[in-house]
Formats: C-alpha cells, sequence, structure tokens
C-alpha cells in the first residue's frame, strides 16, 4: 500500500505530462485508440505507448478492451474525469489569453429570444468584458420571424434562437450553442401543481402565456398539441416579458413554457412549478446565427464566449 501511494506522488509530482492528459481526456470522448491516434495524428502504438507509461507510473491499469473499444477501469474513470476539466481549463486559458493579445474593442449587435437572454447572455457578456473591456454590445430581444431579417440586412451581427425545423439561408451560417429541454411551468397555487400525473387535455383547459403568433415557438407548440388531437387554448396571451409572466403565474392560473435551467431555478426558490408533461425535443436546441460574409471581429469573439458560457456545467448536466 505505501508503495502504490509513493508511486501515485510520484506520477503526480514528476511523470504526469500535458501529452498524457490529452489523450486520456480524448480517450474518455472517442472511446477508441484508433480515433485518439487519427486526432491527434499519430500512430496507435504511440498513444498505446503513453497509455503505458501512465500505467506503470500508477502501477495500475488505467483502460480495458472491448473489443475495438476501451472502457476504463475505476483509476482510469477519476483521471478521465480530472483529465478532461484540465484540458478544458487550458482551452480557456489559451482562449483569454489569445483574446486579451488581440486586443479588442469594438461594437457587437445581438438579436436573442426572451427565453435565452437570461441564461447564456450574462456569462457570455461578462467573459467578452473581461478581455475586451472597451467592447460594447448592443442586445435586441425578438422572436426569429422578427430577428431574421434584421441579421440579414446587417443591423444585427448575431442572432440566438432556438430552432425547430431543419433551417437553410443562403449567406448565414450557424452552430449548435446549447441542447436544453422546454418544460411546462404553472404557478406554484396552481390547481394542477399537485397533480403528479397531468395529460396535454388538462393544461389547454387553462389560460396561457403563449409566444407571439407566427414565430416558431408557437409553431412548434401548435404541432406539439395537434400531435395530442389538441388546439391551441382559446384564452392565451402573448407575452415575451419573463418578469411579467412569472407575475401573471403568480397571481392567476396561467400555463407558459419555460428552459429546463430557468425553470429549475425558478422552481427551487417556489416561484413556480413544473408540470409533468413531456416536450419531446421540439425547440430543444439553441443556435447562433451570423453573416457568412462578416468581417466583425468582434462578434467573432462574442460568438467564443457564448460557446464557453454554454459549456458551464449547469447546461450540460442534464
Amino acid at each position: 500500500m505505501l508503495e502504490t501511494q509513493q508511486d501515485i506522488k510520484k506520477f503526480f509530482k514528476h511523470d504526469l505530462k500535458l501529452r498524457h492528459l490529452r489523450i486520456i481526456a480524448m480517450l474518455a470522448q472517442l472511446g477508441q485508440v484508433s480515433h485518439v491516434a487519427k486526432a491527434m495524428n499519430v500512430t496507435q502504438p504511440a498513444i498505446s505507448k503513453q497509455i503505458g507509461e501512465i500505467e506503470r507510473s500508477l502501477n495500475s491499469p488505467i483502460i480495458q478492451r472491448q473489443g475495438n473499444r476501451v472502457v476504463f477501469t475505476p483509476i482510469g474513470e477519476r483521471l478521465a474525469a480530472h483529465a478532461t476539466e484540465i484540458i478544458q481549463l487550458i482551452e480557456r486559458a489559451e482562449f483569454d489569453v489569445d483574446a486579451v493579445h488581440r486586443g479588442l474593442g469594438g461594437h457587437v449587435v445581438v438579436g436573442v429570444v426572451a427565453s435565452l437572454a437570461p441564461t447564456l447572455l450574462p456569462e457570455a457578456i461578462k467573459r467578452l468584458k473581461v478581455i475586451a473591456p472597451s467592447a460594447v454590445v448592443s442586445i435586441t430581444e425578438g422572436h426569429f420571424n422578427q430577428l431574421l431579417p434584421l441579421l440579414e440586412n446587417g443591423n444585427l451581427d448575431i442572432l440566438i434562437a432556438r430552432a425547430w425545423e431543419p433551417f437553410f439561408r443562403e449567406g448565414i451560417s450557424k452552430t449548435s450553442i446549447l441542447k436544453e429541454p422546454i418544460l411546462v411551468v404553472a404557478g406554484s397555487q396552481h390547481p394542477l401543481a399537485v397533480r403528479a400525473t397531468i395529460e396535454w387535455k388538462d393544461v389547454v383547459a387553462w389560460p396561457w402565456i403563449s409566444p407571439a403568433e407566427g414565430s416558431l415557438a408557437r409553431q412548434a407548440v401548435d404541432t406539439c398539441l395537434a400531435k395530442a388531437g389538441l388546439a391551441f387554448p382559446s384564452s392565451y396571451i402573448e407575452s415575451t416579458s419573463l418578469l411579467l409572466n412569472f407575475e401573471l403565474m403568480r397571481i392567476a392560473p396561467f400555463i407558459s413554457l419555460m428552459p429546463e435551467w430557468l425553470a429549475r431555478h425558478h422552481a427551487g426558490k417556489g416561484d413556480l412549478s413544473i408540470l409533468p408533461l413531456q416536450f419531446d425535443e421540439i425547440l430543444s436546441e439553441a443556435y447562433c446565427y451570423w453573416r457568412s460574409n462578416s468581417s466583425n471581429a468582434t462578434s467573432k469573439l462574442f460568438q467564443e464566449c457564448l460557446e464557453q458560457a454554454s459549456h458551464q456545467s449547469r447546461f450540460t448536466s442534464h
């Protein structure tokens, strides 16, 4: 036991190299030595040699082979978890140092749907202001169909919105930045809040806070209800104001939709209740859109900040 402890101390103090961490983190992601070798542009024996060095230093195996794939031993699992975290921190450090070195300022105009504004934007803006203090960010809220023309005509640099169906527009690029389910919510005093099981026919009997008619979100809700043989409730209001929506649910029996992180955050404070209904995968993925020919360096930097913000554990641990 004492010898093993000494081996472990020696490994972490003297033998552990950055290349070891990169290999372990990539192996956790890709699952095959051949894939890791291809990604790192080296041979399979070179990867196997590095793994062997780790195992000899620790005096313990870290992987087991199952056909073409490898699985981690208990020690390997812990090492892989820490290696992944360390590599992410190193990548973030590289990003921060590079951004500061570029010394970017400038102006970026961002269009965003209301449900994403309080989740991704604060962290992304904070990161931008740390690495580019003189940069200016202007925010415009709306729904996708309102904001897309502004992006196309150059009045927006970036559009952040949830997608429902595949979207392609000439001259517009996109990248996925967040996957997060949409939940059905109501005020904490709503009669449905105490129900263990609920069907869609139960919620359409109550007034709703609706996405704007003609918006992608409203189209998605209509489609989801149609699958259940139901129409959108005749009693509803249209609102994208989160503050207003919270107050309406507090004082009246409204039903609404909300992204998972925001819903659980406010449910934990007792502001609302999450109803036991599945909304499928509709609207669960958020994208960042920009003009393909854009030369705005601050816009590009803000996109990178958005991606960094989306990697936070609160958005990735579902």
